[in-house]
Parts: structure tokens; sequence; C-alpha cells
């Protein structure tokens, strides 16, 4: 099976609310699909994000960073020869992160295919039902607690709080949020960059005095100060995790080196796909250090290949927050990982298992 041919489509998805946080507001999930073809008339199939202000990648970059650079390195090898195809990804070029990571999806996908056996059993096996979060995006505070509520009243036993734009309002949303679902479920803060250190530590130390139990507070400074995420940690009963200070594995090795954080968030597009996610789990493991994997907003293509690594490599991955699909107003993957509300639940078709995606665009 050797790769003949990548394709791109445009896919265009609207969430069900706005979903906004301290550094954007966004109504629409518009990804870049690739499609990998092979001799043998198998397509592997991947997703990425135009996330400018977190991983730099915009839908043009996307699309130039694979057709310019990836695909001339990658016609005509052999799926079989993983390891190899993956090293040609990572050192096809700098950074684009997630252009890399919808190849690397999408060469996963052939790869299991090839084998006739679903990705997770292929990296390892593992539990194929796994339960997430879902995220509360910034709004009034009656807005986010209603919000809260329906949640849990769905099923879901955690939440993600997007916080980090006015920490005064920030404390009392947390504080009315924990009154209304204390007991039902957890609570995770996501700060979004949003606060300076000295204010990570006033804002959290205030709402432990006031007796609200967090499960963990998200990045709650710049991804660059890992000194200030260190002085955050250093101060703060309550977990704090890091997520856009962690790109790639040399990165978690400083951060663990440095205790400036409890829990790394794994996210395939700042990783650049399965390969370094893995590395990181490892890496995570081997220190005791917890992971949670994550994602930025991406359908049911992408988070299938997330979900998959989290079965897995569970021995590190024990939080998940893989809300994507459930914050879209439809699924346009037919096959695949089943969403249902907070359970998301692997099949056994090979691969990622996804036999056709509507309403996708086509992108000559």
């Amino acid at each position: 099976m050797k790769i003949t041919n990548i394709q791109f489509g445009m896919l265009r998805v609207p969430l069900k609310t706005p979903f906004k946080t301290a550094l954007r507001t966004v109504d629409t999930v518009e990804d870049i699909v690739v499609m990998v073809h092979t001799d043998s008339g198998h397509i592997g199939y991947g997703e990425a994000p135009a996330t400018a202000v977190i991983t730099g990648d915009t839908h043009g970059s996307i699309v130039e960073a694979i057709r310019y650079y990836l695909t001339p390195r990658l016609i005509g090898e052999d799926i079989a020869d993983l390891n190899r195809i993956t090293g040609l990804i990572q050192a096809s070029m700098e950074k684009n992160s997630s252009a890399k990571a919808a190849v690397e999806i999408a060469v996963y996908d052939l790869f299991a295919q090839l084998y006739g056996a679903p990705v997770y059993k292929l990296l390892g096996g593992g539990d194929p039902v796994i339960t997430t979060d879902i995220t509360i995006s910034v709004d009034y505070i009656d807005k986010m607690v209603a919000d809260s509520i329906s949640a849990v009243d769905r099923g879901f036993e955690s939440l993600k709080i997007k916080v980090g734009k006015d920490i005064g309002v920030d404390i009392e949303r947390i504080k009315a949020i924990y009154a209304a679902v204390e007991n039902r479920a957890l609570l995770r803060l996501d700060a979004n960059q949003g606060w300076t250190a000295k204010q990570a530590v006033y804002a959290i130390q205030t709402l432990e005095d006031a007796g609200v139990r967090l499960e963990l507070v998200e990045q709650p400074v710049k991804a660059q100060d890992v000194e200030g995420m260190r002085y955050v940690t250093e101060r703060v009963h309550t977990p704090i995790m890091a997520d856009e200070s962690v790109f790639g594995p040399m990165q978690v090795i400083e951060l663990i080196r440095m205790r400036a954080a409890d829990i790394i968030n794994i996210k395939l597009m700042k990783t650049g796909g399965i390969s370094n996610a893995i590395r990181i789990a490892d890496i995570a493991a081997m220190h005791g250090v917890e992971c949670m994997i994550g994602c930025m907003l991406e359908t049911s293509i992408s988070v299938a290949a997330a979900v998959h690594v989290a079965v897995a490599k569970s021995d590190a991955i024990t939080k998940i927050d893989l809300d994507g699909p459930s914050l879209c107003q439809f699924n346009p993957v037919v096959g695949g990982v089943i969403f249902n509300e907070s359970e998301i639940t692997v099949t056994d078709a090979p691969g990622l298992g996804i036999r056709e995606i509507h309403g996708m665009e086509t992108i000559a």
C-alpha cells in the first residue's frame, strides 16, 4: 500500500452555541480535511483546524505546508513503513504542527487499515469506552450556570469552565457554578493564558479559601511564562495543568524538570500528530505525571484519532477533554468513533473507521 496522492477539503459545521474563551469567539468549526490516497484504493482521513492564536496555523498555511513540503516527500512511500513516514513528516519543516498532525492522522488510519485493525489496537489496545468533559464558554454568570446545569443533566460529570477575561468576575462565575453543581460534577478551569502569575495565585487561593474544590486549573499564564507557571504551581493546592506551554516532548521534559506543572495537556494539533503524542504520554508515565488529552475546535475526524490514543495510553492519559463533536450541531462523519454526549466508544472497524464525510467542499 503506497501513497499516490493527497487531496484537501473544507468542512464547515455550526456549533450549538458560540465558543468563547479569553482568546477568541467562534460559532462555526471550519477545518481542513486531508485525504491520503493509496495504490490499493484505501483512503486515510485527517483533519486540522486553523488556530492561529495558538499553533500559528491558518487554513492557507495548512494547505500550502502539506501541498509543497509534505506531499513531495510522501508520494511513493509504503504505508507499512510507518516510522519512516512519520519521521519524514516531522522533518519536513519547522512548526506547522496542525498540518503535520492532519497528515499523520491519515497515515495512521491507513496503517491500521492495512492490518485490518482499529488504530488503538495497533497502539497497544485498551478499554474502547471513555468519558469526556464538556466546555462551558465564557459568558454572563447566569448563562454559564444554566449551561453547566444543562450539561450535568445530560450526564456530563466533568465541566471545563472557560475563564480569564476579568478576574473578579471569574471568581464569582466559578463560585456560582460550583454552588449549582456541587457533588454532581468536577470543575476544571481553563484560563487560556488570561492571568498573570500573581493574579492566578490570588484567584485560585480565593476559591480554595471559599471552599471551592477544583479538579485542576489549565494554563493560567502566558504560554512562554514557564517560570510563572511554576510560581503558581508552588503556591496553590489545586493541580495546575500546562497546555499552550507544551507542544512537544522536549518541552514536556523541561516542564517536568522544573516542576512547573502537575498535569500535561496533550493535543494532536500541538504535537504534530500521533507519534509525538505517544512520546509525551510515555515520558509523562515514566515520571508519574498525569496527562489530559484534549482537542481544538475539531470534528469527529481528528478527535477520533485522539480517542484512539487516549484508549491505548490510559496509563498516562487519565483525563479526557474531547468534546469537539459534542459542541457541533451535527456529526458530518459516517462511521468512525461513536460520540454520545459524555460517552465515547471506539468500534472495531479498521483504521479510524471513517466511511464517508458529508458536506465537505473540495479544495483544488
